[in-house]
This record gives structure tokens, C-alpha cells and sequence, in this order.
């Protein structure tokens, strides 16, 4: 797979789990490697070191990607020090899972804003300068569960569906600027998270699902990203690929 050495890709949500997999990759391949971490994370410093140590160099930078003035603040120092963002991956995301009886509205919007606002906040400040450079890659981070619903999570498969939509809509304006947009909906990846369900659980209520049998393997996500990121998908522009064993087909 083909990549220029000199570009940039920026991972929101990179320090762990799926976005740590993804960093990874994109690094591999020779990509210069930034992403985002909660501000006043502690753990920050030490999985750099971490990665350090693996033979991954990469740049962190604190960001509330939920905050638009912190996204506009973080991706202003991320270009004066390392360069402009050439791949953006909207990775971040968190979960505030209840059945819709039991939902509030802080619950709603902690979701919302962290999923589907950060898309906006994220790619705003970094879109323009794609398409003045003529070459832009922006690959949004979804899920399953975007697409077929789940039971408890009003507020995050309406947070990712969303996020599709702006793919296809952003996808239709820039589609003659050499910048794709495209949207990834993973189902169950084996992280760390995913791991921490009780092997009961993940026995009779999940695995049955999954046509495979498994848990899919983060290297496998990464390895979609890293493809979308490259020159060859340079033709591929609004879709949703589902990476997901064959749990939900459409």
C-alpha cells in the first residue's frame, strides 16, 4: 500500500482500544502520527513512553474534541508544530448507555457532543485547508450500532448514525477537491472495553450474533483505515463499510 512519509494523520480518541490500533498502523506505514487526548489525563505521558518503547514515536496533544474552541485551539498548535492535517480520523467516542425511560438530557448530550458534534468541531478546522491543498482524506469511526440500533443506546446509535449523514453530505461537496469522506461501522472488536464483558456474556448474548464466531481484531479496523487513508481509495468516497462479521448486512 503506497504512502508519502510526509503525511500527517491525526487520530482523535488514539490512546488506547481501537484508536491506539489505528495510530499504530497509520505509523507503520509511515505516517507522521498525531492524537488527541482528554485534557488533564494522566495516563497521557506514560502511554507515550509506552509507545516510545514498541518503536512508535507519535505527537499527543490534549483536546476536548466536544468543545469547538478546543478542537480550533488543538489543531492550530498541531499545525505549526508537525504540519497540516492530511488524514483526519474522527475516532473519539464514549458511551452513556440506559433505555430511553431512564435517559436525561445530560446523558443525551454528553453523547451527542462527544460522537457527532466532535465530527463538525474536528473536521472544520482542518477541511478547508484539504481542499486548498487539492488531496484529503476524512474517515469518521461508527458503528453497528448505527445502523441497526441497539437496545439501551438511543443516544449513541442516533450519534452515529449521524455521523453517516455528514459523511455523505460533506463527501458530495468536496468530492471534485481530491478529499474523500468516508465512514467506518465496526460491531464488536475485541478492545480492552469489549474484553471486560463477562465471558458468560460474550458467550451467549454476543458471539451468537456474529456470524464469524469472533470478536473482530482491532489491527483488522486499522487495516480498513490505513486503506481509505491511502492513494489507492482515491475513487472511494461517501460509503460506510461495515466491518462487523457478517452481524449485520444491508
Amino acid at each position: 500500500m503506497a504512502t508519502d512519509t510526509h503525511r500527517v494523520a491525526l487520530v482523535t480518541g488514539g490512546m488506547g482500544g481501537l484508536g491506539e490500533a489505528i495510530c499504530v498502523k497509520l505509523a507503520a506505514l509511515g505516517y507522521t502520527v498525531v492524537t488527541t487526548h482528554s485534557p488533564g489525563n494522566s495516563k497521557a505521558a506514560g502511554w507515550l513512553d509506552s509507545m516510545k518503547k514498541l518503536g512508535y514515536t507519535f505527537h499527543a496533544y490534549a483536546c476536548d474534541v466536544a468543545d469547538y474552541d478546543s478542537c480550533n485551539a488543538c489543531v492550530a498548535h498541531i499545525v505549526k508544530d508537525v504540519g497540516p492535517v492530511e488524514v483526519l480520523v474522527n475516532n473519539a467516542g464514549i458511551t452513556r448507555d440506559m433505555t430511553f425511560k431512564k435517559m436525561d438530557k445530560v446523558n443525551w448530550d454528553a453523547v451527542m457532543k462527544t460522537n457527532l458534534d466532535s465530527c463538525f468541531n474536528m473536521t472544520k478546522q482542518v477541511c478547508d485547508a484539504m481542499v486548498d491543498r487539492g488531496w484529503g482524506r476524512v474517515i469518521n469511526i461508527s458503528s453497528v450500532n448505527g445502523q441497526k440500533g441497539a437496545f439501551g443506546q438511543t443516544n449513541y446509535s442516533a450519534a452515529k448514525a449521524g455521523m453517516h449523514g455528514f459523511t455523505k453530505a460533506l463527501a458530495l461537496e468536496v468530492a471534485r477537491k481530491g478529499v474523500t469522506v468516508n465512514t467506518i461501522s465496526p460491531g464488536y472488536i475485541g478492545t480492552k472495553m469489549v474484553m471486560a464483558i463477562p465471558q458468560e456474556v460474550l458467550d451467549s448474548k454476543i458471539i451468537p450474533q456474529i456470524p464469524m464466531g469472533r470478536l473482530g481484531k482491532p489491527d483488522e479496523v486499522a487495516g480498513l483505515v490505513a486503506y481509505l487513508a491511502s492513494e489507492e481509495a482515491a475513487f472511494l468516497t461517501g460509503a460506510n463499510i461495515a466491518i462487523n462479521g457478517g452481524q449485520h448486512m444491508f
